[in-house]
């Protein structure tokens, strides 16, 4: 019985170290401007200048960062640093949660949103009605606030009440 817990420690041990190891070359790959970004945005939302954010801000964080976390993962990453007695993080604590969310980020391109929009695309004309676009948004996936949909679509919705998707989308995955 001993035999079979030291070898399980071991082995924890060795993931650990392997985890660890897997953060420290993907920080590896960080260029300084890249590290200086990040602890720019991280640094924004400090609010006690002590190099810390509480563990709520997380999402917001990776959101300053160009990232599109889920809810899920937002709320994993806050508990397993609750579950170890942090409701504040420092930025050392945060570039590996940061990184493990850029690695597991979908690479979607325009193309793609625009094939799943072109199902509601009823009239086959690169249209859909701002109304059904508004139920998509607000009840598929992770769903939005009517507000949030109300701004997005401002400025491209036609006199019928019509959404071009195809317009809507390019500017929406537009590369800065």
């Amino acid at each position: 019985k001993q035999w079979y817990q030291r070898r399980v420690a071991i082995t924890a041990g060795i993931t650990n170290n392997l985890r660890r190891f897997s953060n420290f070359l993907n920080m590896a790959d960080i260029s300084d401007d890249q590290m200086a970004e990040y602890k720019d945005a991280f640094s924004l939302f400090d609010k006690r200048g002590d190099n810390c954010i509480d563990t709520v801000q997380l999402g917001d964080v990776l959101r300053a960062l160009g990232q599109n976390p889920t809810e899920a993962e937002v709320k994993k990453a806050r508990t397993d640093c609750e579950a170890s007695g942090q409701k504040r993080i420092a930025f050392e604590t945060f570039l590996p949660i940061y990184l493990s969310v850029q690695r597991n980020a979908p690479n979607y391109s325009a193309k793609d949103y625009i094939e799943g929009l072109r199902v509601f695309d009823k009239e086959g004309n690169g249209t859909i009605s701002s109304a059904e676009l508004r139920h998509v948004l607000t009840t598929l996936g992770e769903p939005m606030e009517d507000k949030e949909v109300d701004d997005l679509i401002s400025g491209y919705e036609d006199s019928q009440g019509c959404v071009n998707y195809e317009d809507l989308i390019r500017m929406l995955t537009i590369k800065e």
